[in-house]
């Protein structure tokens, strides 16, 4: 069977939705040593510290958050390039957090990464053709005799010219190369794209493009995708659902549209007040939110609301020493603050 025909999908309603990702209290702690022969723990960098999330097949999952608030790491753990310090990693069912190399390697041919930086994420000793048919060779599922069309009808499929088959990645630009980058994870009919800000390092135009690619691909193939990015417009553009990411926890969990029109947490109307507005007028009427101090180290984090330090909403001492779990608001929206907004209080006068 030829790797990239599209699988007949099935609808499926609502209620018989079953997540093809779950994460139940996932944490990802780096241990910090002191002493060169005799080392030992005298700390670690929370970097993930309690999630649980899901992701359904075929949906969009958008993922975003500061610098350093876990993201990448949280979406190592989700491909099992990290083992959880603590907590559980499903796929289908079935716990992955424990797995051997040889059982998680068929995990894997279901499961696979586009990296942010196309300049870096391809072997520039190797040819188009090799990077991308390197899931056929490692996973042995076609014959060699088949790996080269199968290789161009891939290239194809993402705007590439079969022809280039034996040129070099520095011979392409860098949308061209997150296109390749983008093949390669695509050989093996993966089930999930855990996609790490992929479009972050390209020209606007060539997100554009991208973004575009990603989702004709979702349509065809009903991939399911972790997108991950800091830019809220692209997320807003890609995402079926969103997750706000602040130290490590998810502060705002939302339907997309939802999210943006109603956020709750404060941290959430912070990064959206930060959107620009392309029209000067709503520009100037729209609140800006003014966030004070630093990201806290995820070394010692704050007790309490790890945002409060930097919250304009806080109420001490309650925000300083109970920590706020994640609450319903509206339907499918949750978040995890002792103070949440008010309806519309950020994008009501802008949006409304």
């Amino acid at each position: 069977m030829s790797a990239v025909t599209p699988t007949p999908q099935v609808a499926q309603p609502d209620a018989a939705r079953v997540p093809i990702i779950k994460l139940e209290g996932v944490k990802m702690h780096f241990p910090i040593t002191r002493g060169i022969i005799f080392q030992r723990k005298v700390g670690a960098v929370h970097a993930v510290d309690g999630v649980d999330l899901e992701l359904f097949p075929g949906e969009t999952l958008g993922l975003v958050g500061e610098t350093g608030c876990g993201k990448s790491t949280l979406a190592r753990v989700v491909m099992r390039l990290f083992k959880p310090t603590e907590g559980k990693v499903f796929f289908e069912g079935q716990d992955i957090g424990n797995l051997k190399s040889k059982e998680l390697r068929a995990v894997r041919r279901e499961m696979q990464m586009v990296f942010q930086d196309p300049f870096a994420s391809l072997d520039p000793r190797k040819t188009v053709g090799s990077i991308i048919s390197e899931p056929f060779v490692i996973h042995k599922t076609l014959s060699r005799n088949k790996i080269k069309p199968e290789v161009q009808q891939l290239m194809e499929l993402v705007g590439l010219n079969p022809e280039h088959y034996n040129r070099f990645p520095h011979a392409f630009s860098g949308g061209q190369r997150q296109r390749i980058g983008i093949a390669r994870a695509l050989a093996l009919r993966p089930k999930v794209l855990v996609c790490d800000e992929p479009v972050s390092a390209l020209d606007v135009s060539i997100q554009a493009q991208i973004l575009n690619l990603l989702e004709d691909l979702q349509t065809e193939f009903n991939l399911a995708y972790l997108f991950i990015a800091h830019d809220m417009s692209v997320v807003k553009h890609v995402s079926d659902r969103v997750a706000v990411m602040y130290l490590g926890k998810i502060v705002e969990l939302a339907p997309g549209d939802e999210l943006y029109r109603n956020p709750k947490h404060p941290y959430t109307g912070a990064l959206l007040s930060a959107v620009p507005i392309p029209d000067p007028d709503l520009s100037l009427k729209k609140k800006r939110i003014f966030l004070e101090g630093d990201v806290p180290s995820p070394i010692d984090p704050p007790k309490g609301c790890r945002f409060h330090p930097r919250c304009p909403v806080a109420q001490l001492p309650k925000c300083a020493t109970d920590e706020p779990v994640l609450m319903p608001h509206h339907p499918g929206q949750t978040a995890a603050c002792h103070f949440p907004l008010a309806d519309r209080a950020i994008l009501g006068d802008v949006e409304g």
